[in-house]
Formats: structure tokens, C-alpha cells, sequence
């Protein structure tokens, strides 16, 4: 005889808050993925903590039933990680958006990241600012027009997993708002993962940037244009496995399989130490257009920043005893002004 020892289910952890997003907003399902994932963990609700800054995403904290908090524009990996340094023991997520995490909060996150933190870092881009009404966002292509570039942005973009991966982030992903399924798994593995994780997800903004992942979702393009990294397996895409990836001395490039031959087809590790390889696997594609990456780039196992000040303070108690605060204060470095 079997026994359900599942304790929740997603309804636990929804609020009775009204969940107030633009109709059709890509928003609802990332917030259904993370409901329908901490609903299969036998974990405390109480034990998770949603941390966001300013923008449509940071809404979030107020539609978990958790503890959150709702911080400044581009502040929330700053808040994080006071909170998770303070108690380990809580699995601490930080929901930003493309503007907030980016522009303001850009030295935030690839210091975080950098640090390799204990922290579950959501992205959503949608490549514009919706709660400000749209206007072009760090990750807006060249040449969008909106009502702050009306002839079109000059702004180079950034890559977000480029960017992450340059901060030699320890976890990174991306995946799609509408694939459900992928979400969960790619959400499992970063909280899995000890330290700083960061999960983009291409989220669409059906009122100021509507299909912008169209190439990625379309029925009649999405086979041909989404390159799914599958560890230990060779980088094989298309409707019927006719495109893969290979690395020459310029990096990695999209072959046809029939042309050079399986054997030579890049097998994705993303445990690799160096990064240099999923950063060149992201460079596959500056946006989501044509054949676009999407899954695991880089999960490497590195002692996280809350892990190794635990062991410098044991350290510090062994060899000197209790701390003295006043003696500190006070130490050389200190003077009277009469």
C-alpha cells in the first residue's frame, strides 16, 4: 500500500491577494511554475523568502504565500543577501526584470553573482519597461522604437547569460514563460545548486512588446530555433536533428550535421570549470532571434560566500576566542576631537 506524502499543493502557496497583471501577461504562468515547484518540495513555506525590487515582476512577494519583501529599483540581490547570510537556512529567490536588475541594479547582480551567494535569482525579460509604460530596456534590440527612442535605441543590449557568465556566476539558465515544464526543471536544478544561480526567462509583455519571442514560440519556428543544452549530449537542434553546434578557433557556430559529421558535434558539459565555453554558446544568439539556446549553460560546483564566512568566523573563535566589539571600536585607527 502507497502513501501521498506530498504535503502541499500550489493553492498553499497562493495568497489572497488579487493577482494583477496585464491580461495575458507572461507573468501569471512563471508565477504558476514557482507555485507548482515549492508545491512538490517538502519545505516550509516559511522557509522560503521572495525578495524583488521595482517593476512589473517585483509584484511578486505579495502573490506568495511566504515571506517576501518588496524592496527598491534594483536593490533586492543587496536585501537577499543580508537575509540569507543571517539564516542559512532559508531558500531565498530574488524576482527582477530586465530594467531593474540591468540598469540601477546592474552592480547588485554581477557582484552577487561574483560572491556566489546563496541565491535564486529569476530574471524576466521582456525586453522592455511595462510598468513605466515602455520605454527601451538594457535589453531592448537595436534600433526598437519607443516612446523614449522614437526613432529607434541607439543602446547596445545586454546579454543577460553573457553578463552572468562574465561575472563567473555559478549557475545559469534560461528558459521560456510559456514552456511550464522547463521552468520547474530549470527552477529545480538552480535551487539545487549551492550559491549564486541566475534563471533568465523570456517573458512576454503582450501590451508593449507583444510577440518579441516569436521565433522561439511559434508553432512554425520554434523547432528550427530553440537549442536545448542537455548535459552529456551533443548540441543537436531542428525539426528533425539537421543543425548542431561545433567549437573552431573562433568559438562555437551552428553546422549542418549531415556536413561535418555527428561525431564532431559539441557534447554540452555544463559542469565545465571554465566558463569560457558557455559563454561562447551564448553568443549563439544576442536575443531571441533565430536559433537561441535554452537550459542549463554552466553548473559548477563552488563553495558559496555564506558557506566560506561560516568557516572564517569558526575559524576566528577557535584561535582568538569571542569577539570584542569595543576593543574594535576602539583599536588603532581612532581619535578624540575636543
Amino acid at each position: 500500500m502507497t502513501t501521498d506524502t506530498k504535503r502541499f499543493e500550489r493553492s498553499d502557496f497562493q495568497t489572497d491577494q488579487e493577482v494583477r497583471w496585464c491580461p495575458g501577461c507572461g507573468d501569471y504562468t512563471i508565477l504558476a511554475s514557482v507555485q507548482t515547484y515549492l508545491a512538490s518540495l517538502d519545505i516550509d513555506r516559511e522557509k522560503h523568502v521572495f525578495v524583488s525590487g521595482i517593476g512589473c515582476s517585483s509584484r511578486f512577494p505579495y502573490y506568495m504565500n511566504t515571506y517576501g519583501m518588496h524592496g527598491v529599483h534594483g536593490r533586492a540581490p543587496a536585501i537577499a543577501t543580508g537575509i540569507a547570510i543571517a539564516n542559512p537556512e532559508l531558500t531565498v529567490w530574488v524576482i527582477t526584470g530586465d530594467g531593474d536588475a540591468l540598469s540601477i541594479g546592474g552592480n547588485h547582480l554581477i557582484h552577487t553573482l561574483r560572491r556566489n551567494v546563496n541565491l535564486n535569482i529569476i530574471l524576466f525579460n521582456n525586453q522592455i519597461y511595462g510598468l513605466t509604460k515602455g520605454q527601451f530596456s538594457p535589453t531592448s534590440e537595436l534600433g526598437k522604437k519607443t516612446k523614449t527612442s522614437p526613432m529607434g535605441s541607439i543602446d547596445r543590449p545586454f546579454n543577460p547569460v553573457s553578463l552572468a557568465l562574465g561575472s563567473e556566476a555559478s549557475f545559469v539558465a534560461r528558459t521560456l514563460d510559456m514552456d511550464r515544464n522547463h521552468t520547474i526543471s530549470m527552477l529545480k536544478a538552480m535551487r539545487e545548486h549551492e550559491g549564486s544561480g541566475l534563471l533568465e526567462i523570456y517573458q512576454n509583455c503582450n501590451v508593449f512588446n507583444d510577440k518579441a519571442f516569436l521565433d522561439l514560440t511559434a508553432k512554425d519556428t520554434r523547432d528550427e530555433n530553440r537549442i536545448w543544452l542537455e548535459d552529456g549530449e551533443p548540441i543537436i537542434f531542428g525539426p528533425n536533428g539537421e543543425y548542431g553546434v561545433t567549437f573552431d578557433g573562433k568559438g562555437a557556430r551552428i553546422v549542418e550535421v549531415s556536413q561535418v559529421g555527428r561525431h564532431n558535434i559539441h557534447v554540452h558539459n555544463a559542469s565545465n570549470p571554465d566558463p569560457s565555453v558557455a559563454f561562447a554558446l551564448s553568443r549563439l544568439a544576442h536575443g531571441p532571434y533565430g536559433p537561441t539556446p535554452l537550459g542549463i549553460f554552466r553548473n559548477v560546483p563552488v563553495p558559496s560566500y555564506g558557506r566560506l564566512l561560516e568557516e572564517q568566523i569558526t575559524r576566528a573563535r577557535e584561535k582568538q576566542g569571542p569577539g570584542d566589539l569595543a576593543k574594535v571600536i576602539r583599536s588603532r585607527g581612532t581619535w578624540t576631537v575636543e
